[in-house]
């Protein structure tokens, strides 16, 4: 009996696990196997097990306090599958026209089908974009935005631009990109603040002459640029 179905599952799990834990760490957490399990929807054993495997293989390093971190290896394969995937989000969106959450979804199965000709050739087509739709930075290359400010942070009356939709937004809340979506909220948005501000958990803000409130939670996954 052929093994290539097997060999083919164990390399999409290392891939999934390994985008997670690079795109964890991008946020600037650290990367606990809790984590992993809580993101990847699999149980505490699971991530043990596969923690243990990327580790006997070289992709990872397991610190003394549980903690998981990328090796140079594991930083490469991983750079690359993020890569994949935020190009194929650009092209999706920018050429194509998919919302934020479709593109999300069919750049997941897309990536693994594309040969890496055919993202280069995306790549070169899109003009070398800095940035996925969200604004998370296309690995090898500065975003072209400096010191970033959570929306949550930003002081009533004052106003910013969107820069980036943190990657947690992006895969625990797609309900949060479906009404950023609907509120024509995109990255380069300016957002105003409102002087009224919102209750203890909420925050009203104005798009576009639109007045919007926003779980502080939410706001916290949105990223500004200010003057």
């Amino acid at each position: 009996m052929s093994t290539e179905p097997r060999d083919s599952e164990t390399s999409t799990t290392v891939d999934r696990y390994l985008e997670t834990i690079y795109c964890i760490a991008g946020e600037g957490e650290i990367v606990r196997p809790s984590r992993l399990a809580q993101w990847l929807e699999v149980s505490a054993p699971t991530v043990s097990e596969a923690i243990r495997r990327l580790a006997r293989d070289g992709w990872v390093v397991i610190g003394s306090d549980r903690s998981v971190s990328l090796t140079e290896m594991g930083d490469t394969k991983a750079s690359t599958i993020v890569r994949r995937h935020r190009i194929l989000e650009r092209w999706l969106t920018d050429t194509l026209g998919f919302d934020w959450v479709a593109a999300d979804e069919e750049a997941d199965r897309l990536s693994s089908v594309i040969s890496n000709d055919v993202i280069d050739r995306l790549d070169e087509t899109l003009g070398s974009p800095l940035t996925c739709p969200h604004g998370n930075p296309i690995p090898g290359r500065s975003p072209g935005y400096g010191t970033l400010v959570a929306l949550a942070d930003l002081e009533p009356g004052s106003s910013g631009r969107v820069r980036r939709i943190s990657e947690v937004a992006e895969h625990q809340a797609r309900t949060l990109l479906t009404s950023l979506h609907e509120a024509g909220i995109t990255e380069g948005s300016e957002v105003f603040v409102s002087p009224d501000g919102g209750d203890t958990s909420t925050i009203a803000i104005s798009v576009k002459g639109r007045i919007l409130a926003m779980s502080l939670e939410s706001a916290r996954w949105i990223w500004m640029e200010t003057s």
